[in-house]
């Protein structure tokens, strides 16, 4: 294997990885810390800014779509086999920014699929008080995201399509080569 495929693949599975595993360990925390059943205790961190509260998620983003996990299972699992695809295929997958892009995404999908399969719900638990309550996984997807969209918009496709060249039959040299009469 050369190492031109393992450059584009680690960093973003060392990026997913682990956001993955900070995401699994932070939720695993929080349950214990807070107990097992949603909104027993909080904890302030910072006012009214930042506190961390146990909540079961069972729709999407916001909790948008509530009681439909097995369907988001499905639906994730698909949007995720799509980021590879388009990773492999379609994305400038030498970039930097695309790189830390797919592993926040993957990490971050990843970590919300697991809570799916293995819960039946997500566990979110950053409250900033005027936003709906998330957790790592989730701001992993919405940083990288954020970065694919700037770089699509801002910087796009870095190899520059190369010009076609014109074809050489050969008719050019042939008239090249012959006498001009007087």
């Amino acid at each position: 294997m050369s190492l031109r495929p393992i450059r584009r693949w680690l960093l973003p599975l060392l990026l997913g990885l682990s956001l993955f595993l900070a995401d699994q360990l932070s939720k695993q925390w929080i349950v214990t810390t807070l107990g097992a059943q949603p909104h027993q205790r909080s904890l302030v961190l910072w006012g009214d800014w930042l506190t961390l509260v146990y909540s079961r998620n069972t729709g999407v983003a916001f909790g948008l779509f509530p009681h439909m996990s097995q369907f988001f299972i499905f639906t994730s699992l698909l949007v995720t086999i799509g980021m590879l695809y388009a990773y492999v295929y379609h994305l400038p997958n030498q970039s930097l920014s695309i790189q830390v892009a797919l592993g926040m995404i993957l990490g971050g999908a990843m970590g919300n699929i697991l809570d799916r399969v293995r819960l039946g719900y997500v566990v979110d638990f950053i409250s900033v008080g005027w936003w709906p309550v998330f957790n790592l996984a989730d701001s992993g997807i919405t940083l990288g995201v954020t970065v694919l969209a700037l770089y699509l918009i801002f910087i796009g496709d870095e190899a520059p399509t190369p010009r076609p060249q014109p074809r050489d039959d050969g008719l050019l040299r042939e008239l090249l080569k012959r006498d001009v009469p007087d």
